[in-house]
């Protein structure tokens, strides 16, 4: 373990722990460390989202007036990345990939934070690990046979493949339309409607549907899946006859990793991490920023000001600012 106290230290590289430690930079401080599990920083954005996918300041219509340094603006994955690649690249974060955090502990006047194969220590932590980074899964079994054909994000997708996506959101709505160009896709949700995507999404899924693009299975559960003898993906519907498949892949959201806050200390209430308006939780030096004290998460700009608010906390208070210092 070294001696050396950083000032602050961030779990995750998305957007809210990106904006803490620019944020931060801007205020003065200078000794800043950024913990990513992943080999790159906004691995959720990169895992996904699909090439091109819209990225709005206004996700889900959800207004938000940016109070930082940050001016991010509507744009796709690729230019989303880019930015945050160009803000990384102009402050001085020390950003650690590949590096998986377990636990943090509180001592005397600094925490330690756990690591495999080591630790380190910071007066400050940080935490805006997402909710997708732990997706949801669904609660039946995955038989081995088919758990390569079974997936979370469109990565291992082929063209010309028979493919089944599950779930009623923004996510699930992207990977049915992008999918349909190049292979047979259905789409299958628990509810008549898609009313959780946004509109311009549910357009885009009603339009695909009425052009005989994707096959609607909604208002239908299903109870597990088995393995053919060909090794395809055999889908046991609940109101419905089984039906086979190339693929199937799984959209439906993530959830608050509890055991990691627990084992930290950080309690939880409803699904999310009890904090104050600073974000700060029952741990004094402790935060939590991003998706994770979202309901639903996913709006770029609640984290980036998550980020401004935690940076102004820690220093004491942010001086008035001019025009944005850093922009898309």
């Amino acid at each position: 373990m070294s001696e050396h106290i950083y000032e602050l230290a961030i779990v995750g590289a998305g957007p809210a722990g990106i904006a803490t430690a620019v944020e931060s930079y801007l205020q003065g401080v200078r000794d800043i460390v950024m913990l990513e599990k992943d080999e790159n920083h906004n691995s959720t954005i990169r895992k996904y989202y699909k090439d091109n996918k819209r990225v709005d300041v206004d996700w889900k219509g959800q207004k938000v007036e940016l109070d930082g340094n940050i001016y991010f603006i509507d744009g796709t994955k690729e230019s989303t990345l880019d930015f945050f690649d160009e803000i990384l690249k102009n402050h001085s974060v020390d950003l650690k990939t590949h590096v998986e955090v377990t636990s943090i502990e509180k001592k005397d006047d600094y925490f330690e934070v756990m690591m495999a194969g080591g630790s380190i220590k910071a007066k400050n932590v940080v935490v805006t690990i997402g909710r997708m980074g732990k997706p949801n899964k669904p609660s039946y079994k995955i038989p081995p046979a088919i758990r390569k054909r079974v997936n979370y994000t469109l990565d291992n997708c082929s063209e010309g493949e028979k493919v089944l996506i599950v779930g009623g959101g923004d996510s699930a709505v992207e990977y049915a339309v992008d999918l349909s160009e190049k292979n047979d896709v259905s789409i299958c949700y628990r509810r008549e409607t898609f009313r959780r995507a946004n509109p311009t999404n549910q357009r885009d899924i009603a339009n695909a549907i009425a052009h005989n693009e994707v096959r609607p299975i909604l208002g239908v559960n299903i109870d597990g899946l088995e393995a053919t003898e060909d090794g395809r993906v055999k889908v046991l519907f609940n109101e419905i006859e089984p039906e086979v498949y190339d693929r199937v892949i799984y959209a439906i959201g993530g959830t608050t990793p509890s055991g990691f806050l627990a084992s930290s200390g950080i309690k939880e209430e409803d699904g999310k991490p009890v904090h104050d308006e600073h974000y700060e939780t029952n741990i004094k030096g402790l935060f939590v920023a991003g998706d994770i004290t979202q309901e639903s998460g996913g709006s770029i700009a609640l984290g980036l000001n998550h980020g401004y608010a935690i940076a102004c906390y820690i220093k004491g208070g942010c001086q008035d600012k001019g025009q944005k210092e850093v922009s898309s």
